[in-house]
């Protein structure tokens, strides 16, 4: 029997920069074991140009990346998700809608590139910096062993991975 696919919704509040280029790393990363999601609760409604231009400069497809409410994934019909990470301090700290599937939720935030400010250099750094510390926390999360792990294991190891290099101010989990 295949194992079957897992999914995984990143949050942010504005769906334009963290919550598009986690979606983005892990549909590259998890080599058909993970499919991903993005939303935000308040979206801008248009991704954020820089956040597109890294993406391309990455070799990234974004054809499909769009910016999209939260409340598409618990509408009913709405996939079941396994996993639901906030990279916001301000979506965390959000009442989130019930989410189909019940699924493991942590808070992995950082600092908002798309709020970034200075020489048109040190911006595209921030979207770098944004993209460098996504990409370490899914390469950890793809290489724990889901499988094995009961869950209160699971969700320590969740949140250990938030609190990873460059995480902002911790917030209780509101997801």
């Amino acid at each position: 029997m295949p194992d079957r696919m897992f999914n995984v919704l990143f949050l942010c509040t504005g769906n334009s920069a963290r919550s598009i280029i986690g979606e983005a790393i892990l549909n590259r990363a998890g080599l058909g074991r993970f499919k991903a999601f993005s939303a935000g609760s308040h979206p801008k409604g248009q991704v954020n140009p820089r956040t597109l231009d890294l993406l391309r400069e990455l070799n990234y497809d974004v054809s499909e990346l769009r910016s999209k409410v939260w409340t598409e994934f618990a509408q009913p019909g709405a996939c079941n998700l396994d996993f639901v990470f906030t990279v916001c301090d301000d979506a965390a700290g959000e009442s989130c809608p019930v989410w189909p599937g019940q699924p493991m939720t942590a808070h992995w935030g950082i600092p908002d590139p798309a709020e970034a400010t200075g020489t048109p250099a040190e911006i595209a750094q921030a979207f770098v910096k944004a993209y460098r510390l996504l990409n370490q926390r899914i390469g950890v999360f793809t290489a724990l062993p889901l499988r094995s792990l009961d869950r209160l294991s699971l969700q320590s190891k969740l949140r250990d991975i938030g609190d990873m290099e460059g995480s902002t101010a911790k917030v209780t989990e509101a997801t």
